[in-house]
């Protein structure tokens, strides 16, 4: 199982990237898509959207089972990986890089140094 040290991760499975001007890219763990099998489709939000963290923002159907993707920080959603509409296989065979879902204009971008460290998430699911 891989764990980028360049991001911060939720107890739920979900990375998070910061990016320029508070913005955060979401993705799932290569833990997590390993634990849901092949995905098959990806239901994604609108752009636009205001989002409190915790909310769930994108749906995952697998082989195994269907799962939800929750917000990692409040804010509002500007950016949406479309590709994964006509490919949802990315988020098995990418998760840390064109199998992102979202990208959030964070409320408060502090909030990301409230989640977990690689070292964390390692822990939580060792």
């Amino acid at each position: 199982m891989e764990v980028r040290t360049d991001r911060r991760y939720t107890d739920e499975h979900e990375w998070v990237l910061g990016e320029e001007g508070g913005r955060v890219r979401v993705g799932i763990t290569d833990y997590a898509q390993d634990a849901l099998g092949d995905v098959v489709y990806v239901e994604l939000p609108g752009t636009g959207r205001e989002v409190e963290a915790g909310e769930s923002v994108a749906e995952i159907e697998s082989t195994k089972s269907v799962a939800e993707v929750y917000a990692p920080v409040g804010g509002t959603i500007v950016e949406v990986n479309d590709r994964l509409k006509t490919a949802p296989e990315t988020v098995n065979s990418d998760p840390y890089g064109d199998g992102w879902f979202i990208v959030i204009a964070a409320a408060d971008p502090a909030a990301v140094e409230a989640l977990l460290d690689a070292a964390a998430y390692e822990e939580l699911t060792g």
